[in-house]
Formats: C-alpha cells, sequence, structure tokens
C-alpha cells in the first residue's frame, strides 16, 4: 500500500483500469494506484455481453467525438487484442421495417431491422485483463481487495483502504453502479441489475436463417427490450429484463437462481425460443446477470466531485459502457494530467 501518489483511481473496471494505463502511457514519471474492492471486472465490466456502440445512450452528445476511433486507438496504442469486430450494428423495431431485413423475428409482433449503426462486437474478458496488463506492464499499481471505504475530501485527497490511510493529489471515481455514496451519485443515478443468457453453439443453417450471419450485434429501439450478438462459438447472447434494487449493495446478496430473477429468466428464455423456428429447441447454457446505471436522460456522468476540484466522477453509461468506459477513461487520463477539459453535459 502506497502512502502517496499522483493519481489514485477507485474502481477495477474498464473505466478505471483504462485511466491507470492512459496515465502511465502519457507520462510515465506519475506515480498511479489503482483500488478495486474485489478483482479487476468484478462488476459490470466482467458481466457486460460485448456489444460495441459508437455513442452514449442518450445519442451523440455535445463534445463527445469519435468513440470507437477513440476507443480503438486506445487499445492501439496499449497493444491490446480483444477480437474487436465492428461490421456495424442493427436497430430491430416492430415498424418501418426495412424491405431487405435478414432478421424476420416474432416478439410481440414482427420484429425486423430498421437501421444499421456502427458497432459490433469485442471479447469483455480479453479487454479486461488486456487493460489490466497494460496498466501493470506501464507502471501502475493495481490493488485487489482493497476497498476505498471513505475519503477524506482535503488537500491532498485521503482516500481510506483496509484501515490505511493513502495521499493523492488527484482522484478518479470509477465505481459506475457500486458505492454511490462515495461517487456522490446516489440521488443522481438509479442502479439497476440486468440479465443475459447464451445459447449452446448453433448450427451454420441456424444461424443463416436466424438471420445473423453476418456478425452484427443487434439492439430493439421499441419494447419489450432485446439485444444480443452471436459469439465465437456461435452461440448467441440475447439479454434483457431489469431487477429493480432499493440499494445498490443489495446486488452483493442477490440471487439469481429465486425470485424475480429466476421468474425473468424464465420469461426470457421462453420469449426466446419463440423468435424463430431455428431457436425453438435452444439449450441456454449461460446465465448471469450485472450491475447497470442509469442517470438521467440517460447522459453519462463525467465531472468534478462535488467535494472537491481535485475528484472526478465517471459512470452512468446505461448500457453502452464497452466502448464508452474506455473511452472516457483515457480522456479522464487526459483531465487528470492538464490535457484536455471535461466535456458540458
Amino acid at each position: 500500500m502506497p502512502q502517496e501518489v499522483d493519481f489514485a483511481i477507485v474502481g477495477g473496471g474498464f473505466t478505471g483500469l483504462s485511466a491507470a494505463a492512459w496515465l502511465r502511457h502519457l507520462d510515465p514519471q506519475k506515480s498511479v494506484a489503482l483500488f478495486e474492492a474485489e478483482s479487476v471486472g468484478a462488476g459490470a465490466s466482467g458481466r457486460t455481453g460485448g456489444m460495441t456502440l459508437a455513442e452514449s445512450a442518450a445519442g451523440d452528445l455535445p463534445g463527445l467525438g469519435d468513440v470507437l476511433n477513440g476507443f480503438s486507438k486506445v487499445l492501439t496504442d496499449l497493444d491490446i487484442d480483444c477480437d474487436l469486430s465492428l461490421p456495424g450494428a442493427w436497430e430491430l423495431g416492430r415498424d418501418n421495417a426495412r424491405a431487405d431485413s435478414p432478421v424476420d423475428w416474432t416478439d410481440s409482433g414482427k420484429l425486423r431491422v430498421v437501421d444499421e449503426v456502427p458497432g459490433g462486437s469485442a471479447d469483455p474478458g480479453k479487454l479486461v485483463s488486456g487493460l489490466a496488463r497494460a496498466a501493470d506492464r506501464l507502471g501502475a499499481l493495481i490493488l485487489e481487495n482493497s476497498r476505498v471505504e471513505k475519503i477524506a475530501f482535503d488537500d491532498p485527497l485521503r482516500p481510506h483502504i483496509r484501515g490505511q490511510e493513502v495521499r493523492a493529489r488527484q482522484v478518479l471515481l470509477a465505481t459506475n453502479a457500486m458505492s454511490l455514496e462515495l461517487s456522490s451519485l446516489a440521488n443522481r443515478a438509479e442502479p439497476k441489475f440486468t440479465l443475459a443468457v447464451a445459447t449452446a453453439p448453433l448450427a451454420g443453417v441456424q444461424i443463416e436463417n436466424l438471420g445473423v450471419a453476418s456478425r452484427r450485434s443487434f439492439y430493439t429501439v421499441d419494447l419489450p427490450y432485446l439485444w444480443g450478438r452471436l459469439l465465437r462459438t456461435n452461440g448467441v447472447i440475447f439479454g434483457s429484463g431489469l431487477v429493480h434494487l432499493r440499494h445498490w449493495s443489495d446486488m452483493d446478496v442477490l440471487d439469481i437462481s429465486t425470485g424475480l430473477p429466476a421468474e425473468l429468466f424464465a420469461s426470457i428464455e421462453g420469449r426466446i425460443r419463440k423468435l424463430h423456428p431455428s431457436l425453438r429447441s435452444a439449450q441456454f447454457t449461460y446465465r448471469w446477470g450485472g450491475p447497470i446505471l442509469f442517470a438521467n436522460d440517460w447522459r453519462p456522468v463525467f465531472a468534478r466531485h462535488p467535494k472537491s476540484p481535485h475528484a472526478i466522477v465517471l459512470g452512468a453509461y446505461s448500457g453502452h459502457g464497452v466502448t464508452l468506459s474506455v473511452y472516457l477513461g483515457s480522456w479522464a487520463a487526459e483531465v487528470m494530467l492538464g490535457r484536455r477539459d471535461l466535456p458540458n453535459w
């Protein structure tokens, strides 16, 4: 445990790891310590479906820039291979379908392609481990099982970890849906628990008949919501459903095999089998859930902490976190180094 660092990062997901690696990449003379309450990727980053999209959930925000290009640049500069593929993504809807829609599913009406947008997919396990290895290789100190219990917002800032105090010139709070009191987001953003399933590998003819052979990710633009993508194994991930939480810490004790999560899984699986005859006998090999954080108007939070101008809060990606978190994590590093301004959202 260091006694003093230039930059302390709270949270070992995509955002925090990207910021830690980028800080050391841009200025190897600065000391960086990342504190993760459990293990890297223990929150949303280790449970995402890996869909990569070009904008925020609120669309193209003022000054956001080219998210996919920025994301790809970080991967290239940090030498990270996460099987990034950007063939595009399909928006699916029950109305205004394209005449040439390869997708023709039944889901509260006919579900077809209504538009194609920039995007694709990445392997989230390779991404989170790649970012961690890059940060480690560049000299950032990564401390797992090191929950930041509180922060004294003085000058310097003083995070408290396992009964010890660390002095830091600047702090990035990148805990997303976890530890909302610490990040000041308790009254500004709402945590949910979202669900996903993966099928066993499908035969080539099944994939062709489903219309997903192009390996484009997909998501609906109307309700009921559904998103998904084809895996390298030729299984398909489908995600849908939200479990409402009284408090973010409820995720620590949530059991997906009982209660509302179990009911939602049964509903999702039944719904998927009815999408298309090729899925009628689909076997589901994986079921999981993860945290998701929604802020006002679905805009990500990227701002100074109300208690200190030397602390930045970054999170609330509303389901668009794979590319956005890495891109904004590197942006946060540049802000902390005085090379860039925060956006005005």
